[in-house]
């Protein structure tokens, strides 16, 4: 089956989730679906709990280091070819062909991008998503939408999935088996980097939901909308890995964490960022 009806489907599901919660408003204009929300988060939540989580923990205590940082390497490379369009279609030139030069290096010299010799190099890493996209051409984010596995999310970012999901190389990798083994290593290992993070948030939080849900709008906004002229700075374009926790590299742990992908991900107990999500970082490869 050709991926391009895959997408067609992908959209039509953000779609139809959207028109769905559009009838469910209520008090808070931010979290109209707060009910609704509340109830993902919290199945995400339980999700980690007993999966995600405590496979992600023996992934980061017996797995060598330096195979943790080749993955998240190589997922963070693919990410940068999405990363480069994006800063593309958003009017930054030299952010998107520093991405394309990122890319090109990382996966020659830098063995299928397992090595950041670009970094090394001085090229900065950034991280952008057709929601960003869409934001910075004027696109209002609508109100906060809580993702099952894929975590916090807005009306214009659930929109925007299927395209993230189109951007994300690994989602065309043949055979199908090495594809949703890859993803599902990728999630594992986002997840893993944020294990510390999510501890931190679970001690600090005495109300996770609000403090993932602000967190994630708040970085968001300044993501899109910086303070100063219309260029991100350059902390901004790097992930938080504290913050990304909050959206998941997965089942609630997840994405967009680790200079990763995508796609893209961590658990809802993450903290501000991405915060945001719920879930899979890896959630940009498809299955």
């Amino acid at each position: 089956m050709s991926s391009t009806p895959k997408h067609l489907r992908q959209a039509a599901l953000a779609l139809g989730v959207t028109l769905m919660l559009a009838g469910c408003a209520g008090p808070n204009p931010r979290d109209p679906y707060e009910s609704y929300n509340r109830a993902v988060f919290s199945f995400n939540d339980k999700v980690d709990t007993y999966a995600l989580k405590p496979v992600a923990t023996v992934y980061r205590d017996v797995t060598p280091s330096f195979v943790q940082t080749g993955v998240g390497n190589f997922f963070g490379n693919l990410g940068d070819a999405w990363t480069a369009v994006n800063n593309l279609l958003q009017g930054k030139g030299e952010a998107g062909m520093s991405d394309i030069t990122r890319f090109a290096l990382n996966s020659t010299l830098g063995i299928l991008g397992l090595f950041d010799i670009a970094s090394e190099a001085g090229l900065q890493k950034h991280k952008e998503d057709f929601g960003q996209t869409l934001g910075t051409w004027g696109v209002s984010s609508g109100p906060y939408l809580m993702l099952p596995i894929l975590g916090p999310s807005t009306v214009r970012d659930t929109v925007a999935l299927p395209a993230d999901f189109a951007g994300n190389i690994w989602s065309y990798k043949d055979p199908v088996y090495l594809r949703n083994i890859g993803t599902g290593v990728n999630l594992v290992d986002t997840r893993a980097s944020l294990l510390d993070a999510t501890s931190m948030l679970e001690d600090a939080a005495l109300d996770r939901y609000e403090f993932i849900r602000d967190g994630y709008m708040q970085r968001r906004e300044s993501l899109i909308h910086p303070d100063g002229d219309g260029a991100k700075p350059q902390q901004q374009d790097q992930q938080d890995p504290a913050v990304e926790e909050a959206k998941p590299a997965s089942p609630q742990a997840a994405a967009e964490a680790k200079p990763a992908e995508s796609s893209a991900t961590v658990s809802s107990e993450s903290a501000p960022k991405e915060l945001n999500s719920g879930t899979p970082a890896a959630s940009n490869a498809s299955l």
